[in-house]
């Protein structure tokens, strides 16, 4: 019998309104028969996936590197980290990135999202003293990713500050953003023509204080200037990845319920995307005014939420080529004052919540929610009027499985409420990461949190990988949906 050839009926300027096609397949013999395939994202659509410096790269000391704040916090206090771990190996990658990058490429990736390490290449955090070593470490790793076919993203700042800037009040202290403005110049002098996809800070919402945030906002703008300034001819992407939990109401037919969630993604997402990403620029008003009128409840002379100048609004504001966006997971809300007396979290008057239903991680921040990504995409796409939106991390988190089905079901899920915000709602989504190709240092959880499609094992000395059933999963989807027709073999 001849093998069946397969032909694939693809709308034309039908906009992709649905997430499948009608296949008429000819079996050799006359017959035909009909088979409904899902078809492919859209056309340029780029799958990635990420790690970050501090929790992958090991070689803590090695060659020059000075000291970060997490370097210094795991050796003076083991404790704060669940299992008394630290990233001073990490999974070495710093020696074994061409083995993670044969990973990278064998499971269909066309993209990496990696941080680069402040405090390997400026060792006290200045460019008083640049630290060559660190700076050929990133350029091997680039040329690497580039001869393999791979596109490197890279983020300057993934939380990893030198120790010598924190010292000097950190992200509190105004001189920060001249500091970063001069580490960003060194990047893209160095690496300006290679790479094309920049993240300047990573997730400034971790980062927690809202002093420190209004100075995270000027240094991104600062770094968002500069290139296009100086640098605008290599044609580079720039943005800052934004992190955000989906929210739902307790009660959707309450409308004060519903009134809690668009405050609760102000103030959570919109507290850094609103001075970037909005028409008008500065903190969302309702953030300003409920912040403003408790601070002058409390007695204070000034609002604890700082405000910007005219030219300073104009200069953060439209610093931006995309919507890089980091989601994992959503939250009930309903009306409700929760943490300590002053705080943001108390400002916000939401009580912030998980479903009891929602199914678990390995972590407790984490609940499975596929439908609170579609939820989320559609508010930015609204919200910022319809921007390119690349998500620049997704994933879940478990602890020493190789037959991973959870983060598959994970994966699943918020895969298909990606594909119907694109098809059905009309949100241009652009690139998609997977959040995490290696198992890696997860912070304070330790290596008791597992995000990688590929398992680490850290008592090895060879940090030996091993693909875990997420790895074949995600790299199918990729090939599923990386031609616009298929043939059938």
């Amino acid at each position: 019998m001849a093998s069946p050839t397969v032909i694939l009926l693809l709308p034309l300027a039908l906009g992709w309104l649905s997430s499948s096609v009608t296949t008429h397949v000819y079996d050799g013999s006359n017959s035909v028969f009909l088979v409904e395939r899902r078809r492919s994202l859209p056309k340029g659509f780029i799958f990635a996936t990420s790690t970050a410096a501090y929790q992958v790269e090991g070689a803590w000391n090695a060659s020059g590197k000075g000291e970060n704040i997490w370097d210094q916090m795991v050796h003076t206090n083991p404790g704060f980290i669940a299992d008394r771990s630290n990233g001073d190996t990490a999974c070495n990658s710093y020696n074994l990135y061409k083995d993670d990058i044969k990973l990278i490429k064998d499971l269909g990736f066309r993209m990496y999202r990696f941080s680069i390490s402040w405090s390997r290449v400026l060792p006290d955090g200045t460019t008083r003293q640049i630290n060559e070593p660190g700076l050929k470490y990133y350029d091997d790793l680039i040329n690497e990713l580039i001869s393999q076919g791979i596109e490197p993203m890279v983020t300057l700042y993934h939380w990893d500050l030198p120790v010598a800037l924190q010292n000097m009040g950190g992200w509190l202290n105004r001189t920060i953003v001249d500091y970063f403005q001069d580490y960003a110049d060194l990047i893209f002098a160095r690496f300006g023509s290679k790479v094309k996809w920049w993240i300047t800070i990573n997730e400034p919402f971790s980062i927690e204080t809202i002093w420190q945030g209004h100075n995270i906002l000027k240094a991104h703008a600062r770094a968002f200037r500069l290139y296009k300034a100086k640098y605008w001819h290599h044609g580079g992407k720039l943005s800052i990845s934004l992190d955000s939990t989906a929210a739902f109401p307790k009660n959707s037919s309450n409308e004060e319920d519903v009134r809690s969630c668009e405050r609760y993604m102000q103030f959570q997402l919109g507290w850094f995307a609103h001075p970037i990403f909005s028409t008008y620029g500065d903190y969302p008003a309702v953030m300003r005014d409920l912040i403003d009128n408790n601070s002058a409840r409390e007695g204070r002379n000034f609002s604890r939420l700082p405000y910007f100048t005219v030219k300073e609004i104009e200069q953060i504001r439209g610093t931006f080529d995309f919507f890089a966006l980091n989601h994992y997971s959503s939250r009930m809300c309903t009306n409700g004052k929760r943490g300590q007396s002053p705080s943001w979290s108390r400002d916000m008057e939401v009580y912030a919540y998980f479903n009891a239903s929602w199914p678990p991680s390995q972590s407790s921040w984490l609940k499975v929610v596929p439908e609170g990504f579609r939820k989320l995409l559609n508010w930015i796409n609204f919200e910022y009027n319809e921007p390119e939106i690349f998500v620049t991390e997704n994933g879940f988190s478990d602890y020493n499985v190789l037959d991973d089905q959870g983060r598959i079901n994970y994966l699943k899920g918020y895969l298909s409420e990606m594909e119907k915000a694109i098809y059905e709602d009309g949100c241009n989504v652009t690139g998609y990461t997977v959040w995490s190709v290696l198992d890696n240092f997860e912070w304070r959880a330790g290596y008791t949190e597992r995000f990688g499609l590929v398992h680490v094992d850290f008592e090895s000395p060879l940090k030996t990988r091993t693909k875990k059933a997420s790895a074949a999963f995600i790299k199918d989807y990729i090939e599923a949906n990386s031609a616009w027709i298929s043939t059938g073999s």
